[in-house]
């Protein structure tokens, strides 16, 4: 595969995942290569390289001649990616040194100044990363590079659910702040149970998990 069609494959790829992502492609949304590939100005070969590389990732399932058609994430997948992050995050605060947290502060304390600004400004694009970056901080805690791996391999169902929970967010950005701000304490403090309480609150209320729906 030349290094043009590896650049567009990826192109593609970031497209769909980002249209995904934001909800612009739903469940059910079934996708054609023809049109994809008109579209983003591009052949069909990196197009259904993407469309392939994304249903490894589990976002579409493709059917031979007919396209690929974007699936549908239940509430279930949802929590069992949250319970996973809750897992990694709280043994990172668990397995969390004096020296770590004390290296982590100024950086936590920065980034949720950030998302503090963001929110107020109404910005909600520039939370999500921010939140990201927010919640990979507490399994940083724990320098253990394996634990990051994992974890960043579920952080597109991440930001599909802070995507998916943007009414709730945008809806009482004090509360998702307050909740940040107790969650750093607690990981700041080395108290991993007062932290797993509040990391447990803070992902059902905020993704929805207490009423059976996302968002």
């Amino acid at each position: 595969m030349s290094v043009g069609t590896e650049t567009a494959a990826d192109r593609a790829h970031e497209y769909l995942r980002g249209a995904i992502m934001r909800g612009e492609l739903t469940g059910g949304t079934m996708l054609s290569e023809n049109e994809l590939a008109a579209r983003l100005s591009m052949s069909r070969t990196p197009v259904r390289a993407a469309l392939v590389r994304l249903q490894q990732e589990g976002w579409v399932t493709i059917y031979p001649q007919r396209g690929a058609l974007v699936r549908s994430i239940e509430l279930g997948e949802l929590q069992e990616s949250a319970q996973m992050r809750h897992a990694l995050e709280t043994c990172g605060v668990h397995r969390s040194t004096e020296h770590t947290r004390s290296r982590a502060r100024a950086t936590l304390t920065e980034n949720l100044a950030q998302q503090e600004s963001v929110l107020a400004s109404g910005a909600f694009d520039g939370f999500a990363p921010l939140a990201l970056q927010f919640h990979r901080g507490f399994v940083e805690l724990a320098q253990n590079q394996l634990m990051l791996v994992a974890y960043d391999r579920l952080q597109d169902r991440q930001l599909f659910s802070i995507n998916q929970s943007a009414p709730r967010i945008a809806g009482d950005p004090a509360l998702v702040i307050a909740e940040h701000r107790t969650l750093m304490t607690a990981a700041l403090d080395g108290d991993q149970h007062a932290f797993s309480d509040a990391l447990d609150a803070h992902q059902t209320r905020s993704h929805g998990f207490e009423d059976g729906r996302p968002g």
